[in-house]
């Protein structure tokens, strides 16, 4: 089995919208474009027609690949950042006020009026010097202050001032030190430096870039809801479940996500990073952690009895954390219990769901994700749950990615 980089963030980095923004932990636009099927009249498999629903919207790539085909979706991100994200990708733009804000903003970047009025303004990130040094820092809230100025901050409302927003958080990440040469972030020994013209150059390149994409209309309509995935309430049942949840590994969204959130005013302090990642299925950021330990589970609901041997061995490891680690891996597949058990509301007769997911490993002691999943599938009443292996994750044989496919029908 390969690595298979294509099934990951990787793939789509220069695809219009879906290369928008990376976010390391993103599936890739192929794996949805093979689940929808072939796009082409001879195909055996095609989805041409129903409503796709993403409970896990991340960077909305479900629900970009499937407006592409002409095919409705609706999305749930509990994260307000990514709802914010999601919800600016997936609407159709006027070609003439993307023309016309390209225009306004190359014109006054370059004015006295950003050189010598523009303040500079610096988010309350801790450690900020570990990814941007002092001179760009300055240069970047400068910039930040003149968007606000000329443009206002990012609105949830549809507007072409959130495509500035959005070439501002990829220049936030290119003008890091951060280095993605594994899934969670590291850091670079040093910061580059950037002045001002060279920074507002790469500012311009990531706005036409994303001008030009999102001229391009989306054939269906992308509907993104706030909510949390545990208790999903739609207005309609949906025909299709295509997803990527978090996998319990601790790779946490917030920690990934922090440079767009505290730049864009997302977040304001790391204690709001704590209660966010407690929010969202297996969160551990800040205080998550350390709310583990008083967090207790509910007795009533089917716990499988290979993740029961898994949470043992987790926690009788020889470890100083094994126990909380244990509990972190017991609330990930509860919780996914809950999304599972009360998805089933929403799911029209003969709903087709597929999830990619991966499995994990803590001090040597493997977690079963594919098998934990169709169990507590089956248990609730889905049909046919099956996981097929679709790549390798890293160098450790043991660790791959997913994907489990189960239908749903309704009881008569």
């Amino acid at each position: 089995m390969k690595k298979n980089k294509d099934y990951t963030f990787k793939y789509n980095q220069n695809l219009g919208r879906n290369g928008w923004l990376r976010l390391t932990p993103a599936y890739s636009v192929k794996l949805v474009e093979e689940i929808l099927g072939d796009d082409n009249l001879f195909s055996e498999k095609k989805i041409s027609s129903g409503t796709v629903f993403d409970p896990f919207c991340g960077t909305a790539t479900t629900g970009i690949v499937a407006a592409e085909r002409g095919l409705d979706s609706m999305l749930y991100e509990i994260n307000p950042f990514l709802y914010w994200f999601s919800t600016a990708k997936g609407q159709n733009y006027n070609s003439a006020d993307i023309d016309n804000q390209l225009k306004h903003l190359n014109k006054t970047l370059y004015s006295a009026h950003y050189s010598q009025y523009c303040k500079s303004w610096t988010p309350p990130m801790k450690n900020i010097e570990r990814w941007w040094n002092s001179v760009t820092v300055e240069q970047l809230g400068k910039l930040h202050e003149f968007l606000i100025e000329e443009i206002g901050r990012p609105t949830i409302q549809p507007n072409v001032s959130n495509l500035a927003w959005i070439a501002f958080a990829r220049l936030v990440i290119e003008s890091s030190a951060a280095d993605f040469g594994h899934i969670s972030v590291s850091f670079k020994d040093t910061c580059n430096s950037y002045e001002e013209a060279e920074l507002l150059s790469l500012f311009v390149k990531s706005l036409e870039y994303i001008s030009e994409s999102a001229k391009r209309p989306l054939k269906g309509n992308v509907k993104i809801i706030s909510g949390d995935s545990r208790d999903v309430c739609l207005d309609d049942k949906v025909n299709y479940v295509i997803t990527s949840p978090p996998y319990p590994n601790r790779i946490s969204y917030i920690r990934e996500l922090r440079p767009y959130m505290y730049w864009l005013g997302f977040l304001n302090s790391g204690e709001e990073a704590g209660e966010l990642d407690w929010a969202a299925i297996g969160g551990t950021w800040g205080s998550a952690t350390s709310k583990l330990s008083s967090w207790e589970c509910d007795t009533n609901w089917f716990m499988p009895t290979c993740l029961t041997e898994a949470v043992n061995k987790i926690k009788e490891s020889d470890s100083k954390n094994g126990k909380t680690l244990a509990k972190y891996v017991l609330k990930f597949f509860y919780d996914i219990y809950l999304h599972f058990k009360n998805l089933t509301k929403n799911l029209k007769d003969g709903c087709e769901l597929y999830y990619i997911l991966g499995n994990s490993s803590f001090y040597g002691n493997m977690v079963h994700t594919d098998l934990i999943v169709c169990e507590i599938m089956e248990s609730i009443g889905y049909e046919n749950p099956v996981a097929k292996i679709i790549r390798k994750r890293n160098s450790k044989k043991e660790l791959f990615e997913f994907q489990i496919e189960a239908t749903w029908h309704i009881k008569k």
